[in-house]
């Protein structure tokens, strides 16, 4: 049975299980008698965090009639409407106690209507337990493949999931975290002894006045400056940190003199983030999620520089196999990963992280919920698992 979360009154469901607001989560009260997804967080307990990123397919409406076809729901080389009710599925099934969205929700620049034809139709059941991250295709103008859109600078991102007055302009703090100009919907929040911490990387934009400098003052600067102090002022022994393109690259190879373990090498969002990278390795962050990237990725620990760091490393975790589309890994003559850090990769499909949140440590589980367009049933025999502790 797929819960339908969405007929909940607003005001118990953001009550029963917190409110996010300028970066920091307010407990919800214990409701007595209420199981899954209304019980309480506790330290102690093992909490579900399903994780995912780039979703819904843009869908074939009359605000998109001029658009090209094969960008839109029902164009075969995309997962279209039955991968991404495939992977709501699968999240739905874990039972999860919140939802990660590692960014690109909605193709393909994500408007209002797009969430609302498309996004929502699958993962709407889900809305007051996700934690999502924004995507360049939240912000970022398109224009590829005969198409030209105009970006919505997560106009459409913040109504959908903060909600809008009469006329869809998005209110200004809600489950998105704030909208204003000097902050752009970065927020953190606990799951038992799990700090989590949700960014928004998509510095390329008019919102943040085109600027990727971590230390100028701008608008990513002070999220950098609010992030680090996040970080300090965090006292749980657990943290998880995610935003939409990654650090590290698993589907990009990289030229002879920037190798696919660099940081940054598949944007300069993901090279933006190498100051985060620094403060949550000096802050002994247990793992770090991205998207962007269409493909499932595992990564050694690694420091900031892309070396790989038994000790103190983060692991990174590349999930964009939410169901809009898929890219290849990148791969050597020999066979091996471009990036030599790369543990696994999985193109073949669509699939959710199911992550455990445990007292002092964690164990995942990353299975296809569907395969993707051309590929058979042996598409859907790929699965990852292990587990990991907390660096406290």
């Amino acid at each position: 049975m797929h819960l339908r979360i969405r007929k909940v009154p607003l005001l118990v469901a953001l009550a029963s299980i917190g409110v996010l607001t300028a970066g920091v989560a307010v407990a919800g009260p214990t409701i007595v008698g209420n199981d899954w997804p209304y019980a309480p967080a506790a330290n102690g307990k093992t909490y579900t965090l399903a994780a995912v990123g780039d979703i819904a397919c843009e869908p074939d409406d009359a605000d998109n009639a001029a658009n090209p076809s094969a960008l839109k729901c029902g164009s075969p080389s995309l997962g279209g409407y039955d991968a991404e009710f495939a992977t709501a599925k699968q999240a739905d099934a874990m039972n999860p106690d919140a939802v990660a969205l590692l960014g690109d929700e909605q193709y393909q620049v994500g408007k209002l209507s797009d969430f609302e034809g498309s996004f929502e139709q699958a993962w709407g059941g889900l809305k007051f337990l996700e934690r999502p991250a924004p995507g360049n295709h939240e912000y970022y103008s398109y224009a590829k493949k005969g198409d030209n859109e105009a970006g919505q600078n997560g106009n459409g991102y913040f109504a959908y999931f903060n909600g809008h007055n009469q006329s869809d302009t998005p209110n200004s703090a809600g489950q998105a975290g704030d909208d204003t100009a000097s902050n752009q919907g970065w927020y953190s929040y606990n799951l038992g002894n799990w700090h989590i911490v949700s960014l928004n990387i998509e510095c390329n934009s008019d919102a943040f006045n085109n600027d990727c400098s971590t230390t100028d003052g701008g608008v990513l600067s002070q999220e950098t400056q609010w992030l680090a102090q996040d970080l300090k002022s965090n006292n749980e022994p657990c943290t998880i940190a995610y935003w939409h393109q990654p650090t590290f690259s698993s589907t990009n190879p990289g030229t002879s003199t920037v190798p696919a373990s660099a940081p940054g090498v598949d944007s300069q969002e993901g090279g933006a983030a190498d100051a985060w990278w620094k403060l949550l390795y000096a802050n002994h962050a247990t793992l770090i999620l991205n998207g962007h990237e269409h493909a499932y990725a595992r990564m050694r620990p690694m420091d900031p520089a892309g070396n790989y760091d038994p000790k103190r490393g983060i692991p990174e975790f590349v999930v964009g196999t939410g169901g809009e589309a898929l890219d290849t890994t990148a791969t050597n003559a020999d066979g091996s990963y471009a990036n030599p850090n790369v543990v696994t990769a999985y193109d073949q499909g669509y699939g959710v992280m199911d992550l455990k949140l445990k007292p002092s440590g964690y164990s995942f589980d990353y299975k296809p919920a569907m395969a993707g367009a051309g590929f058979g049933s042996s598409a859907m025999s790929y699965s990852d698992s292990g587990s990991g502790t907390c660096q406290g």
